[in-house]
Formats: C-alpha cells, structure tokens, sequence
C-alpha cells in the first residue's frame, strides 16, 4: 500500500535533487509530482492542490519542462482540461530531442574558433568544445541503438 506522506517528501526530495541539477524549482516539483503518479498524468488543477501551489506556477513550470521536452500535454476528446504527463521513455525521448542543440553548439564553437583565431588560447579551448561535441554527435546515435536493444532485452 502506498503511503502518501512518504510520497510527498519523496516528490520534495526529488525535486531539490533536479534544482540542484539545474531545473528551475517549482518545475523540478511538477515534474516529480508526475513521475509518481500511477498514470504518469495529472490536469494543472490536481498538481496545483497537490504542491500546494497557484495555478500560474503550475503553468509556467509546465511550460518550462515542455521545453526541456520532460513533459507532453495531452487534452482527452471532449474535456476542457488539460492533462501533463511524463513519458514513460521520457529520459531517451528527451536526449533525442538535444541532438540538434548539441549540433548548434559545435557550430556556435566552430564560427568561435574563427573570430579569435585557431592558434590562440581561446581558439584552442573552443577547438576542444568543438572536437568533443562533434565526437559526441558521433556517439550519440550508437548509444541510443544500444539502449534500444538494451531495453527490448528486459
């Protein structure tokens, strides 16, 4: 049986886990607040009563986390409301979505490299980003392809 005092601190937890990591903090608690739901989905409404929080704070840390591709918006026919869920694969669907960034930051390093110079300090530190984001655009796709596997195995 679920304990639903030990959920709420758990969520509490978890978010200053996800604040820490960089995710602004009322989203680190909507996203925590929908990772232990049973169905992964909540409407704006029920995550604004369970944080204890106004609806506004909900909807901007909704909005932030659909950024970051963390949560998926849903409307069910004929319903007003919408609901906010977690993908269940939400981790490797997010990833996949910062290819694109990873690729525009080895160029925003590239274009760099140019305005100051290769051979300088600066050029070679931005040399290094570049030569490591490219090595990870490399990889990125093999990982993926091995956790593919790695997850039809289970």
């Amino acid at each position: 049986m679920r304990d639903e005092e030990a959920v709420r601190r758990y969520v509490e937890r978890l978010a200053l886990v996800l604040n820490q990591l960089g995710i602004q903090r009322m989203a680190a608690r909507v996203f925590a607040a929908l990772v232990v739901t049973e169905d992964s989905r909540l409407t704006a409404a029920e995550l604004s009563e369970n944080l204890q929080v106004s609806p506004a704070a909900v909807s901007g840390a909704v909005r932030y986390l659909e950024q970051l591709g963390l949560v998926e918006r849903e409307r069910e026919p004929g319903s007003r409301r919408d609901h906010f869920r977690v993908l269940d694969d939400m981790w490797y669907a997010s990833m996949r979505k910062r290819d694109r960034f990873v690729e525009m930051w080895r160029d925003a390093a590239e274009e760099g490299i140019d305005a100051v110079g290769a051979d300088s300090a600066a050029g070679r530190r931005l040399a290094d980003m570049r030569d490591f984001l490219s090595f990870i655009i490399k990889e990125l796709p093999l990982l993926f392809e091995r956790w593919e596997k790695e997850r039809a195995s289970r």
